[in-house]
């Protein structure tokens, strides 16, 4: 159980990001390490990460890999699993490009990119 304290913690490390992210809806594959690509629904996407559907149970520091239309199996990292949604920084940061197209793509409203 956490504690008050601890729960706050956890919400502030949420906000802490290092690069703006873009609330959005992009169909992908989700491939937990040691398990079969799902189907999965990236929510938010950053140059360093996302946040996504996932079926099956994901835990910290999990390795898996995302695979959205046209490019190629991305790896990342499990960083919080809550309720079918999971949180994962990737192993190497998307290139600005890639991000800026994918945004172009499937960003239909901007107004819900931050940065923080």
């Amino acid at each position: 159980m956490l504690l008050e304290t601890d729960q706050s913690y956890i919400q502030a490390a949420q906000e802490d990001r290092c690069a703006p992210r873009t609330r959005l809806a992009i169909p992908a594959q989700l491939r937990p390490s040691g398990s079969r690509s799902r189907s999965s629904m990236v929510h938010d996407l950053s140059l360093s990460g996302f946040s996504a559907s996932a079926i099956s149970r994901m835990h910290p520091g999990q390795i898996c890999w995302l695979t959205l239309p046209t490019l190629e199996p991305l790896q990342a990292e499990v960083i919080w699993w809550d309720r079918s949604q999971v949180g994962c920084a990737f192993t190497d940061l998307l290139s600005p490009i890639v991000h800026d197209n994918i945004l172009a793509l499937y960003n239909q409203d901007r107004s819900h990119r931050r940065a923080v």
